[in-house]
């Protein structure tokens, strides 16, 4: 008997499966506190709020900040936002399944949890597999999107976990060669630069998701949201829950969005550590590190890469296996952190290293 639909059945519960250890790198956290850098600002904007309230002013305040955040023209009729960029990604597919055999179109090796989300909405998803330097063929891909049945298409940029960029051109094609909506993931944008925001206006089938779990050091806030023309934000409205945003969370996000400069000095700082990191991985033998527009790093030991997992979590370092896709196989993924963290990684890189 049951008692709910048939296919949940056979699906797993979304689990992130990473070591808990004393240095976290594995899940692309920051290390800084966003609480401790503005308590007394969040806490002089939080006596404002009424929280016994639905309706406050700082839900438009928060929206004005973001339109102003973002620029590129827009206007609060294009920013929608919420619970983390997962949610804008979950409403995205409830919105555009049509029935069972609807799907969506991604690239792969990329975010793990497309496939969790659309199967919990019971959307199909098919993947069109990167190549050996992490690129795609874009014939093949507007192909697959000109399937009857195939409802979105999934382009995460720069690209997690492999961490490139795409041809911004190769992009463009894309989006201009098919009237299906392609949702462009920029939640790594500040580490990158490269934004399609200015296209909005340009392209009526453009969606662009983006986070503040990252860039903004709030991964425990759950706050993330959806860039599109006017249209498409009021039909993806339809399948919101209402007050779907916690008044405390937008509070919070506002103080941030109001002293950004500080929030994004640390950003400038990760990149920082990311290219010092990078060069010093890229100069130790047997040691193969890909580039990356975000804030992380993936990279390979051969067979000895499960090894140097272990090793780590037994020098209390967490750091993410990444190397269930062929293309990734060997492949672990490094969080940029602190300085202190930072070298510490890399005197465990070294340590281990010298002796095998």
């Amino acid at each position: 008997m049951h008692i709910f639909r048939k296919d949940l059945e056979h699906k797993k519960p979304v689990n992130v499966n990473v070591p808990h250890k004393e240095v976290m790198m594995c899940l692309n956290e920051s290390t800084l506190n966003p609480f401790k850098v503005l308590r007394e600002r969040f806490i002089d904007n939080l006596e404002k709020v009424e929280l016994n309230r639905y309706y406050q002013p700082v839900t438009q305040e928060l929206t004005l900040q973001l339109v102003e955040y973002v620029g590129n023209g827009l206007s609060a009729k294009n920013i929608f936002f919420g619970n983390g960029a997962d949610e804008m990604i979950y409403y995205i597919f409830v919105a555009v399944r049509e029935n069972h055999n609807s799907f969506a179109l991604s690239l792969a090796p990329s975010y793990f949890d497309y496939k969790s989300y659309s199967g919990a909405v019971s959307l199909d998803i098919r993947f069109l597999g990167l190549n050996e330097q992490f690129d795609f063929d874009e014939e093949e891909y507007i192909r697959m999107l000109s399937d009857d049945n195939c409802k979105l298409g999934i382009i995460c940029n720069p690209n997690n976990p492999t961490g490139n960029l795409f041809n911004p051109d190769k992009i463009h094609r894309i989006i201009q060669n098919t009237n299906k909506p392609i949702m462009l993931d920029e939640t790594y944008f500040e580490f990158s630069g490269v934004t399609l925001a200015d296209y909005i206006s340009k392209y009526p089938n453009l969606l662009i998701v983006r986070s503040f779990s990252k860039a903004f050091s709030g991964a425990g806030l759950r706050f993330g949201y959806l860039l599109s023309n006017e249209y498409n934000i009021e039909q993806i409205r339809k399948v919101q829950t209402v007050f779907n945003s916690s008044l405390l969370i937008q509070t919070m996000v506002l103080t941030m969005l109001e002293s950004r400069t500080v929030m994004l000095k640390h950003t400038v700082g990760v990149v920082m550590q990311r290219e010092l990191m990078y060069q010093t991985m890229k100069s130790m033998p047997d040691v193969r590190v890909f580039p990356s527009s975000t804030n992380f790093l993936t990279f390979s030991l051969g067979k000895l890469s499960q090894d140097f997992f272990r090793y780590l979590q037994d020098n209390e370092i967490a750091i993410r296996d990444v190397g269930a896709h062929p293309l990734l196989k060997d492949c672990l993924r490094v969080t940029l952190s602190s300085e202190e963290q930072n070298d510490l990684f890399l005197k465990h890189l070294k340590d281990f290293m010298s002796r095998t």
